[in-house]
């Protein structure tokens, strides 16, 4: 018995030596470092670097794409620097350590890019108010969902509105989401914070809670990257592939959805917006089926004039619609002028919409505020 006491104590006190050296590891040169630190008008970033020679830093907000600020070496080999406070919205930063990028250790808030994995910080205010967590909040759920028309299982993230789950007898419209070129069936909820916006204009009685359907628009893609789901090869010369995803949207995952979850299987109760890649997923679905969507979004994206246009357009015009809403930034190279010609095709043929000009280009910042500004819009 004694020996049995004392083997015990023994592992105590190994138990913690270790967590003990967890500690010291974790806190190495006597001090927390905290990293990104806003204060009033200022923001400081910090990383121990104990063989570096130099460190800088790389921030999405900086004033060319590509510069970076060098950091000053303190003590216990802490580098930092103390920057004015951008203004409200979502950065993304990492160090540069002797020409080597990485991110912060310190910071667990990331966001992933198709495959990089960025920091981030908030700067609050109004911009932004509607992108950090709500009090009521509603549920992220990934449903897998079989693919006839592409030959895969493919997954999809679904958002349900607080009290979803608790309210079996409602049924909710439905937004389909979809994300542009380079991401996947995460980017809306990691870039996009698709679900806290949601959660906050719902919680303010701003939007109607709605389902949010956020599909992988690659077709030969089953999963995100992350997954490492082996991914096949489409060619889109073959016929049986010409409008692959946009057919699989309309007569696979909408009938998935309403099969699977409470959502009301009417064309005034469903809406698709989408940026980029998927603002033209957005254009091609609803001209080529013009009687499943009532609410029309297309974000950063544009077209082109073609012989068909303005017939395709009066068939969504003989359809009906509730809302065209188009939405670009002044500076955005890639789709300016194409949503320019969008906005002069739907004038010809008279059809209602809203043209919204934002500030800035190609950029996340403005895809998260079109969505906290159309999603006000959905469903009324």
């Amino acid at each position: 018995m004694k020996k049995f006491i004392a083997l015990f104590a023994s592992a105590l006190l190994l138990a913690g030596a270790l967590q003990a050296q967890e500690l010291a590891n974790f806190a190495r040169g006597g001090q927390r470092v905290v990293s990104p630190e806003i204060q009033g008008d200022s923001v400081t970033f910090r990383l121990r670097a104990e063989y570096a020679t130099t460190v800088k830093l790389f921030g999405s907000w900086l004033a060319e794409w590509g510069a970076v600020t060098d950091m000053q070496r303190g003590e216990n080999y802490v580098w930092s620097v103390k920057l004015p406070l951008p203004s409200p919205e979502i950065y993304t930063y990492s160090f540069v350590v002797d020409g080597v990028s990485m991110n912060d250790p310190q910071n667990v808030m990331v966001q992933r890019d198709g495959t990089r994995y960025l920091n981030m910080f908030i700067v609050p205010g109004e911009r932004t108010e509607n992108y950090v967590e709500s009090d009521k909040r509603g549920t992220v759920s990934y449903m897998w969902y079989d693919s006839p028309l592409l030959g895969i299982n493919r997954r999809v993230t679904v958002y349900t509105p607080y009290g979803y789950e608790t309210s079996p007898k409602v049924k909710y419209p439905v937004l389909y989401l979809l994300h542009g070129g380079g991401g996947d069936e995460e980017a809306w909820t990691s870039m996009g914070r698709a679900a806290q916006i949601m959660d906050n204009l719902i919680a303010k009685g701003l939007a109607k809670p709605m389902i949010v359907v956020m599909p992988n628009g690659n077709p030969g893609q089953q999963a995100a990257s992350p997954l490492a789901l082996p991914v096949s090869t489409v060619d889109f010369r073959d016929p049986q592939y010409a409008n692959a995803y946009v057919r699989s949207l309309v007569n696979e995952i909408v009938p998935f959805i309403e099969k699977n979850f409470r959502a009301i299987p009417k064309k005034d109760s469903r809406a698709i917006a989408g940026l980029s890649m998927g603002g033209g997923h957005t254009t091609s679905a609803t001209l080529l089926f013009p009687g499943v969507f009532d609410y029309i979004c297309p974000l950063s994206c544009g077209i082109r004039e073609s012989d068909q246009l303005d017939a395709q357009l009066q068939g969504i015009k003989k359809a009906g619609y509730k809302l065209y809403w188009i939405g670009c930034g002044d500076r955005d190279t890639m789709a300016y002028e194409g949503s320019k010609v969008l906005s002069a095709a739907l004038d010809r043929n008279g059809m209602e919409h809203t043209m919204f000009i934002s500030g800035g280009g190609h950029t996340w910042a403005n895809w998260r505020l079109y969505l906290n500004t159309f999603g006000q819009l959905l469903f009324k």
